[in-house]
């Protein structure tokens, strides 16, 4: 099993209480020691409005911070999890992307999805349009990506998008274009687009929705004649870690705590609800358990998130030492 870092960006209010002149050095910090761990590749939420509701405080630009580790690390890759592909044109992301592929010597990864925050689409002037379109234009900006990074040149007369000549040189350095991440557990288009054209899947984590998934995946790559096994097949977890239940219990307590300064006791407790009972969650021993019976369901690459990273790497360290060694 394969293990990526979500490096806290502020998005789930996990910069909080952190003067904006010092969160980039948190986030710079915690990636280079992840640089320097046992982490294959870093990301971050590509978002501009924070969760679980709007509020003034930071949630930082996703291809900037790519740009941004792309010069400041030197081994780890890096991700979103995941673009949206409605808030930039996909010729000119397509080019974004190359060119943080050739100042971070190769290591980009493209997590892409059809985006889902309307509140943040509608206040940057993007509308919200229903759920078929937004999949269609998924669809049609991953052609578009294809084109770019394996020949430089893309053009495209789609229903959604329309490009003519758009050339991406120089390339990206890796072979064949940058990975394809693509997020999103719906079963009719989502998976089908996936089945066509990833390289890796994120979706449902628990183990009857991820055992759901694959099946539903693999079902589709039958029908397009894609060979399901060259799908790794990742999902996100959400983090609390201790050495005892009570420590566990006590890191929720204290994410809930931060979280209600800001929304609210009732949409905290409601955002704890993304942690209880799920399978990052518990002692080292217990989440080894859990990710041992995904891992034999096919999950191959798991993307941990710690809420309190950038307060506290206690948790990322007995993860280091006690889950990744036992599941790698």
């Amino acid at each position: 099993m394969r293990f990526g870092l979500f490096i806290p960006q502020g998005w789930r209010l996990d910069l909080v209480d952190i003067d904006p002149s010092n969160q980039w050095e948190v986030m710079r910090t915690l990636a280079t020691a992840a640089d320097s761990g046992p982490w294959e590749s870093l990301w971050v939420y590509d978002h501009f409005h924070t969760v679980p509701e709007p509020t003034e405080e930071a949630t930082h630009e996703a291809w900037t911070l790519m740009s941004a580790f792309a010069a400041s690390t030197s081994r780890i890759r890096l991700g979103q999890m995941c673009t949206a592909m409605a808030y930039r044109n996909p010729a000119y992301l397509a080019k974004v992307a190359a060119t943080v592929d050739l100042v971070s010597g190769g290591r980009v990864e493209m997590g892409i999805g059809a985006g889902w925050y309307e509140h943040e689409w509608r206040a940057y002037g993007y509308g919200f349009p229903k759920a078929g379109d937004r999949l269609g234009a998924l669809d049609e900006g991953v052609q578009i990506f294809k084109q770019a990074w394996e020949t430089g040149s893309a053009t495209l007369d789609g229903t959604y998008y329309q490009v003519d000549g758009a050339r991406v040189w120089p390339k990206p350095l890796q072979d064949g274009g940058i990975p394809l991440w693509i997020a999103g557990g719906g079963e009719k288009v989502t998976l089908k687009i996936a089945a066509k054209y990833a390289n890796y899947t994120n979706f449902d984590g628990t183990l009857e929705g991820f055992t759901r998934k694959s099946e539903l995946l693999e079902g589709h790559c039958r029908t397009l004649g894609r060979d399901f096994d060259a799908i790794v097949r990742s999902a996100n977890y959400n983090v609390a870690i201790g050495s005892s239940e009570a420590e566990v219990q006590d890191r929720l307590k204290q994410l809930e705590e931060r979280l209600a300064k800001h929304v609210g006791a009732e949409k905290a407790d409601a955002a704890l609800g993304a942690f209880r009972g799920l399978p990052g969650v518990g002692t080292p021993e217990q989440i080894v358990e859990n990710l041992t019976a995904l891992k034999e369901k096919g999950l191959g690459y798991g993307i941990f998130y710690f809420p309190e990273a950038a307060y506290d790497r206690s948790g990322i360290e007995l993860f280091e030492r006690e889950v990744i060694p036992a599941l790698s």
